[in-house]
C-alpha cells in the first residue's frame, strides 16, 4: 500500500472533501462509490432540490388547511384537499417508509423539507450547544408515541388542520431548535425529530452505506502534519470515523471520499442487526419496537376498524350514564384537540378520546409485553441470561414492525383508490404476501443473532419462542384486515 505522501494522493488530500475514492471500493462498489462522489459533488443541486420539496410541502400543507372541506362528490383529480391527502398519507408516508429499507436514510439528507429548513435555520441563529436534556436517549421513543397518540384523536389522516398542527407544528419546532443550537447542522434531526428513532431502526435493512475504513483514515491522520484535511460538515454530527452501521446516517454524500477512507458500499441487510447492533442495541430501541411500533402504531390502526373499541366505549359510556356523570359524553372539546366537525357528522366526545388512548395504550401493553415475554424466554432458552442479548433480539423485529407500519399506512391509500372506483381485490393479497415476507426476514435475522451466541441445539426452542411472539403480532393484522 503506497503512503498517502505520494505525490499521486497529494491532489485528493487537497480536495475540500478529500475526493479521492480509493482502492477498497472493489468493482462490486465502484458504481455505488460513483454514486456517493456524485451526492458530494452536486451539493448546490441537491439544496435546489430540497427547497423544491419544501416549496411543495408548503403548499401542500397550507393551502387544502383554508379550503372548505371537501364533499362526498370529491375526488382525488378534482379536489386540492382529497389529493393533499392521498399525496401526504397515500404515497408520501408509506414509501419513506419503504425508502429507509431499500436506500438507508437518503430521504433524510437529500429530500426531507424539516432537515433542510432546520439546518438553513442552524446557519442563521444562535449556535449555542446542544444541552443535557436534548441528548436523553428516551426522545425518540417518547416523540413517537406523543405524536401518533395524538394524531389519532385529531384525526390527522382525514382532515387538513390537523394535518397542518401536526406536520406543520413538527417543521416550526424543527426550525426553532436550529434557529436556537449548533452552528449550521440539525440538532432537531439527531435527537428530537419524531420519526428519527422509526428512520435509525428501518435504516438497519438498508443493502448499502457509508462504509469507513478505519485503517486508511489512521494512515491519513499521520499525515495531517502535512497537509491540512478540512473536516466534513456532516449536518447529523455523525462519529464519522468510528461509524460501523447507517442508522445514524443521512446518507446526503458529503462525507464520500474524505481521507480516502469512506465511499458508498454494498452491504449485507442482515450486518448491522446481526453485528453492529450486538453492542449498540439499547434498551430505548427495544422499547420503541415492541411497545412502539408494535404497540401503539398497531393500536391507532387497529381501533377504527375493531369491534372491541365499539364495545368498550359502549361499557363505558353505559357506566357513566348510570353513575350520572355526563360531562365526559360532551362534545364541547376544539379541533386541536379532539376531532371536531360538526358539519361533517364527524365530533369526538371526551369519552371518544379517552376511549382512543385506552385502546391505543392497551394493544401497546399485550402485544408489546407478550413481545418482551417471548425475548426473555428466547434469550433463556438459548443460554445464561444476559439483558444486552434481548435488546440484540429484539432487533429482529424491525423487519415485522417495518412493514406493519407501512401496511397500517397504506390502508389508507387503499381506500382512497377504492372511492377513486379503482379495483383494489389485489389488496389483501399483497397484504398476507409482504407479512409473510417479514415474518421469513424477521426470523432469519434472529437465526444470525443466535447463532453468534453459539446455542446449538438450543437455537430451535429459543427461535420457536420468538415465533410464538410474531404470531401475536400477526393476530392482530389477521383481525384487521381478515377476520374482522
Amino acid at each position: 500500500m503506497k503512503p498517502l505522501a505520494d505525490h499521486r494522493r497529494r491532489p485528493e488530500l487537497l480536495h475540500p472533501l478529500n475526493s479521492g475514492c480509493g482502492s477498497h471500493a472493489a468493482a462490486g462498489n465502484g458504481r455505488l462509490t460513483a454514486v456517493g462522489n456524485w451526492l458530494r459533488d452536486h451539493a448546490g443541486t441537491l439544496r435546489l432540490l430540497q427547497w423544491l420539496v419544501v416549496l411543495v410541502y408548503a403548499a401542500l400543507l397550507l393551502i387544502p388547511a383554508w379550503l372548505p372541506l371537501p364533499g362526498d362528490s370529491a375526488r382525488i383529480v378534482n379536489n386540492l384537499t382529497i389529493f393533499a391527502q392521498f399525496v401526504f398519507w397515500g404515497i408520501w408516508w408509506p414509501f419513506v417508509l419503504l425508502s429507509m429499507v431499500l436506500f438507508g436514510r437518503l430521504w433524510c439528507g437529500v429530500l426531507c423539507p424539516e432537515g433542510a429548513l432546520s439546518e438553513w435555520a442552524a446557519k442563521k441563529g444562535l449556535g449555542r450547544p446542544i444541552p443535557r436534556w436534548m441528548r436523553w436517549d428516551g426522545w425518540p421513543f417518547v416523540a413517537f408515541a406523543l405524536t401518533t397518540l395524538y394524531g389519532q384523536l385529531v384525526s390527522v389522516y382525514q382532515y387538513p388542520k390537523a394535518a397542518l398542527l401536526v406536520l406543520g407544528g413538527s417543521t416550526v419546532a424543527a426550525i426553532a431548535i436550529g434557529l436556537v443550537y449548533t452552528r449550521g447542522k440539525r440538532a432537531w434531526c439527531r435527537h428530537l425529530c419524531p420519526v428519527n428513532g422509526v428512520f435509525a431502526l428501518l435504516s438497519k435493512l438498508a443493502p448499502m452505506h457509508y462504509k469507513v475504513d478505519e485503517q486508511r483514515w489512521q494512515e491519513s491522520a499521520r499525515q495531517s502534519g502535512v497537509i491540512r484535511i478540512q473536516a466534513v460538515d456532516c449536518a447529523p454530527l455523525q462519529p464519522l470515523r468510528h461509524m460501523q452501521g447507517g442508522s445514524g446516517c443521512h446518507m446526503c454524500g458529503r462525507c464520500s471520499g474524505h481521507r480516502d477512507a469512506i465511499s458508498l458500499s454494498l452491504r449485507s441487510p442482515a450486518e448491522e442487526v446481526v453485528k453492529v447492533a450486538a453492542k449498540e442495541a439499547t434498551v430505548w430501541q427495544t422499547l420503541l419496537i415492541v411497545y412502539g411500533l408494535l404497540g401503539i402504531a398497531m393500536g391507532g390502526f387497529h381501533w377504527t376498524a375493531s369491534p372491541w373499541f365499539v364495545e368498550l366505549k359502549q361499557t363505558a359510556a353505559e357506566w357513566l350514564v348510570d353513575h350520572d356523570i355526563m360531562w365526559p359524553l360532551d362534545t364541547d372539546a376544539p379541533w386541536w384537540l379532539l376531532t371536531h366537525y360538526p358539519d361533517h357528522n364527524d365530533v369526538f366526545s371526551w369519552l371518544d378520546g379517552m376511549s382512543i388512548i385506552a385502546y391505543m395504550l392497551g394493544t401497546a401493553l399485550v402485544i408489546g409485553s407478550g413481545l418482551l415475554l417471548a425475548l426473555a424466554v428466547a434469550v433463556r432458552l438459548a443460554g445464561p441470561w444476559r439483558k444486552q442479548r434481548l435488546h440484540h433480539l429484539a432487533q429482529s423485529l424491525i423487519p415485522l414492525a417495518g412493514i406493519g407500519v407501512f401496511l397500517g399506512l397504506s390502508a389508507l391509500t387503499v381506500t382512497l383508490l377504492k372511492a377513486e372506483g379503482i379495483a383494489t381485490g389485489w389488496a389483501n393479497d399483497l397484504r398476507l404476501g409482504l407479512l409473510l415476507l417479514a415474518n421469513i426476514w424477521s426470523l432469519w435475522l434472529a437465526a444470525g443473532i443466535v447463532r453468534q451466541w453459539r446455542a446449538g441445539w438450543r437455537s430451535v426452542p429459543a427461535l420457536a419462542s420468538l415465533l410464538a411472539g410474531m404470531a401475536l403480532v400477526d393476530a392482530a393484522w389477521g383481525f384487521m384486515f381478515w377476520w374482522w
